[in-house]
C-alpha cells in the first residue's frame, strides 16, 4: 500500500485547542510584574488601614463606610477619562503610567495627613484617582495582546501575579508593624518606595505599542469604530453585562467590612488583623488561572455568577449561629472570598471585551468598571450606615438578602454566550488520493 500524491498540499495540523502549547503573551507577563510590585505597595496600606482608622483614630463605622466607599468608587468617574485618553491615539502605556505614579505619590499624602480625616480622605482619593486612570488602559493592553479565545487565561495569569503582590503586601506590613512597635508611618514610607519601583518597571519593560496576538481561522471583520466610552452602550450585550455587574456590585459590602466582622466574631488580636487578607489572596492566587481557563471553555457567564454565590456563602458563614472552631470559620470565609475574586475579577473583563471594538476597548472597559465601582461605593456607604443604626448582624442579614436578589437579577440579565468552537476533526483521506498495488 502506498499513499499517492495528487499535487494537493496536505493541510497543517490544527493548532491545539484550549491554550495547550501556547505561551502567555510577553506584554501580559510584563504588566503582571508591574501589578505585582504595585500591589505590594497598595496592600501594605490596605491591610492596616481599617485598623488605623477604626481602632487607631476612632472613626465610627459610618465614617469608615464612607471612606471605604471612596476607596472603592468615589473617583470611579476618572476611569472614563483614563479609558478615553488611552483609546485616543492608543496611548495605553502612557496613561497607565500616569495612574501608577499618582497612586505611588498618594502614600506621602497619608504621612502628611496625620490624624486629620480630611487629609486622609484626600490621600485616599488621590490613590483611587491613580487606580481609576490606570486600570482600563492596563486591561485594554491585556485584551489587545491576547487571542480572543484565551482572554480568560490571560486575565487569570495577570490577576494571579497581581494577587502575589496582594499576598506579600500584608506580610510586609505585618513585619514592619512588628519591627517598629506599631509605627504606621514606616508602612506608608515603604509603600511609597514600592510604588515608585512599579512605575520604573512599567517604563522599562512594558511595550508602548500593542501587537494583537494571532488567532486561528479567518480574520474577523473589523468592528465599527465607536471610539468613545459611551459608544459601547449601543451594544445590547454590553448593556446587559453592565447592568448585571452594577446590580451585583451594589450588593457587595467590601472586604474591609468582612475582615472587621471576622475580627469581632473571633475576637482576634489587632496585631493579626493585617494578615486576614492573606487567606483570600492565597485562594485567588491558586484559582485565578484555572478558573480563567475553565471560563474560556464553558463560557464566562456562569463562573461570574458562581463567584457571587461564593460571596453569598461567606456572608452566611459569618451569620451562622454555630460556635465552631475559630480556625474553621476563618478558613471558610477567607476561602470563599478567594473563590469570589478568582471567578469574577478577570472573568468579567474577559466576558465584556469580545463585544467591544478594538479602538474602544479601554473606554468600554472603563465604563464597565465605573458602573461596578460606583455600585460598590454605594454598597459600602449603605452597609456602614446600617451597621451604625442597626448593628453589624442585622446589617449583614440585609446585605445577604440584597445579594440573593441581585444574583437572580444577574442570572436574567447576563447574555448567553455562544458555545466554544470544538476542535476540527482531522479530514479523512479522499478515495482518489489512495491507490493500492499488489
Amino acid at each position: 500500500m502506498y499513499l499517492a500524491t495528487t499535487g494537493r498540499r496536505v493541510a497543517p495540523a490544527p493548532p491545539p485547542i484550549g491554550g495547550a502549547g501556547r505561551r502567555v503573551p510577553a506584554a501580559v507577563l510584563a504588566l503582571g510584574t508591574v501589578s505585582l510590585v504595585t500591589d505590594v505597595s497598595s496592600e501594605m496600606v490596605s491591610a492596616v488601614l481599617p485598623l488605623y482608622l477604626v481602632l487607631g483614630l476612632g472613626l465610627s463605622p459610618l465614617q469608615f463606610g464612607f471612606l471605604d466607599g471612596l476607596m472603592g468608587g468615589g473617583t470611579a468617574l476618572v476611569r472614563l477619562l483614563g479609558g478615553h485618553l488611552a483609546d485616543r491615539g492608543h496611548r495605553y502605556k502612557h496613561v497607565a503610567g500616569i495612574g501608577y505614579a499618582v497612586s505611588a505619590c498618594s502614600r506621602l499624602g497619608l504621612l502628611l495627613a496625620g490624624g486629620a480625616t480630611g487629609g486622609i480622605a484626600a490621600a485616599l482619593a488621590a490613590d483611587r484617582i491613580g487606580k481609576g486612570i490606570r486600570t482600563a488602559p492596563r486591561d485594554a493592553l491585556i485584551t489587545l495582546n491576547s487571542p480572543p479565545d484565551e482572554l480568560g487565561r490571560s486575565f487569570g495569569v495577570h490577576r494571579a501575579m497581581d494577587t502575589t503582590g496582594a499576598l506579600l503586601g500584608p506580610l510586609a506590613a505585618f513585619a514592619l508593624l512588628w519591627a517598629t512597635a506599631g509605627a504606621y508611618d514606616a508602612v506608608f514610607v515603604a509603600s511609597f518606595c514600592a510604588g515608585l519601583l512599579g512605575v520604573l518597571l512599567l517604563v522599562l519593560y512594558v511595550p508602548g505599542q500593542h501587537r494583537p496576538a494571532p488567532t486561528p481561522g479567518p480574520a474577523p471583520a473589523p468592528a465599527p469604530a465607536r471610539g468613545k466610552a459611551f459608544g459601547a452602550l449601543r451594544d445590547p450585550s454590553f448593556r446587559r453585562i453592565l447592568w448585571a455587574a452594577a446590580l451585583l456590585g451594589a450588593a457587595t459590602i467590601g472586604d474591609a467590612f468582612v475582615y472587621l466582622l471576622l475580627q469581632r466574631r473571633l475576637g482576634l488580636d489587632t496585631g493579626w488583623f493585617p494578615l486576614l487578607p492573606l487567606g483570600a489572596a492565597a485562594g485567588y492566587l491558586l484559582l485565578a488561572v484555572p478558573v480563567g481557563r475553565i471560563a474560556d471553555r464553558i463560557g464566562r457567564r456562569l463562573p461570574f455568577l458562581y463567584g457571587h454565590l461564593a460571596l453569598l456563602g461567606a456572608y452566611l458563614v459569618l451569620l451562622s449561629p454555630a460556635d465552631g472552631p475559630a480556625p474553621v470559620l476563618l478558613a471558610a470565609v477567607l476561602a470563599l472570598l478567594g473563590v469570589f475574586y478568582a471567578a469574577t475579577d478577570g472573568v468579567l473583563m474577559a466576558l465584556a471585551a469580545p463585544v467591544l471594538p478594538a479602538g474602544g476597548k479601554a473606554g468600554g472597559l472603563a465604563l464597565l468598571q465605573t458602573g461596578q465601582a460606583l455600585a460598590r461605593m454605594l454598597a459600602a456607604a449603605g452597609f456602614g450606615a446600617a451597621w451604625t443604626v442597626w448593628g453589624p448582624r442585622p446589617a449583614l442579614w440585609a446585605a445577604t438578602a440584597m445579594l440573593l436578589a441581585a444574583l437572580a437579577g444577574g442570572w436574567a440579565l447576563l447574555p448567553r454566550e455562544p458555545a466554544a468552537p470544538a476542535a476540527a476533526p482531522e479530514p479523512e483521506p479522499s478515495p482518489t488520493s489512495q491507490r493500492s498495488t499488489p
